[in-house]
């Protein structure tokens, strides 16, 4: 599992941060005492001068065991004066200490040869904040989503209610959600608009992302223009393609409202296709039906979907309509 580059440096730069502001810290209050408590520091020296004596006894002592027993006493007697001048003035023992955010890795990220559980923290709220800049997603729970709205009457023709629908497809999300890994299934949301796809993919990420999984979410139109700018333009050619290409999941929102270009086809189906052959999951929402899709992005394209994801259709009544309609 992982995030993209762009959110481990961004995890890292807040770590930098913390160092400097500790830091900073760190010498204004040295600072502060100096001017106030002087004595303070003729104790630090003392101590200091103790451990230095300390390492010559080891050295050069006839008698090493004795030498370093009179001097760690010596050194915890100036250690208690130190630890009482600043008590006396108010201030606790560890005033002068370095204050780490995190104690494990003292705000260097890594520990036990490897990445600490705070940069991982970091990459997951960045993660959440890139997400919640793109979309609402700090409201698209699956607690949020309301099968109210949809109907418990089959519509003209069909042989189940929206309601039921609904419910089936809210069942498997929340599956979907609770057991995503690198390699779970794809997924083809259909149906008309307002009717929770956007909702229910987003409410799929934000789970996915708080089990530290990498997502890239983003309308079609919006993914394949940066993919245009870059390939065309002056970007970073190949950047976004391949964080497209190698993130842990993908979701494509509103696929068919691009404007679709000889580059749009072919790039949506390298997209398709390698994430597909690499057993990588990717979320794919439409207002389409199979037959608009294989009309406008071929039968190739359409025939990867068909063959390799699960296919869920979602019924009803637009709900930002209905919403409107009951203010």
């Amino acid at each position: 599992m992982g995030y993209s580059r762009e959110i481990y440096l961004a995890a890292m730069q807040t770590l930098s941060q913390r160092r400097n502001a500790m830091r900073m810290q760190t010498e204004r209050r040295r600072a502060e005492l100096q001017a106030s408590l002087p004595e303070l520091f003729d104790l630090e020296r003392k101590i200091a001068s103790a451990g230095f004596e300390a390492a010559r006894a080891v050295l050069g002592s006839q008698n090493v065991e004795a030498d370093l027993e009179r001097l760690m006493q010596e050194n915890l007697r100036l250690q208690e004066q130190y630890n009482a001048l600043l008590l006396s003035r108010g201030y606790p023992e560890d005033y002068l200490l370095a204050q780490y955010c995190c104690p494990a890795c003292h705000d260097e990220g890594y520990c036990d040869g490897g990445l600490c559980e705070c940069v991982k923290e970091l990459m997951r709220q960045e993660a959440f904040r890139r997400l919640n800049e793109l979309t609402p997603a700090k409201d698209c729970t699956f607690e949020s989503f309301s099968l109210s709205y949809y109907p418990d009457e089959p519509l003209q023709n069909g042989s189940t209610s929206p309601r039921r629908q609904m419910e089936t497809i809210l069942r498997y999300c929340k599956a979907y959600a609770d057991s995503f890994g690198a390699h779970s299934r794809s997924i083809l949301m259909q149906g008309s608009t307002g009717l929770g796809k956007t909702h229910l993919s987003l409410a799929i990420a934000r789970a996915a992302i708080d089990k530290g999984f990498g997502v890239i979410y983003g309308s079609v139109q919006n993914l394949m223009a940066k993919l245009e700018q870059e390939r065309f333009g002056r970007g970073n050619e190949g950047e976004s393609a391949k964080a497209m290409l190698e993130c842990d999941l993908l979701i494509l929102d509103d696929l068919g409202t691009e404007f679709t270009t000889q580059f749009v086809t072919a790039s949506m189906y390298n997209l398709v296709n390698s994430r597909l052959l690499a057993a990588k999951p990717t979320i794919i929402s439409t207002n389409l039906s199979m037959k608009d899709l294989n009309d406008k992005y071929t039968e190739r394209f359409t025939s990867r979907i068909i063959g390799g994801y699960d296919r869920l259709v979602f019924l009803g009544r637009d709900i930002r309509q209905q919403k409107r309609q009951a203010r």
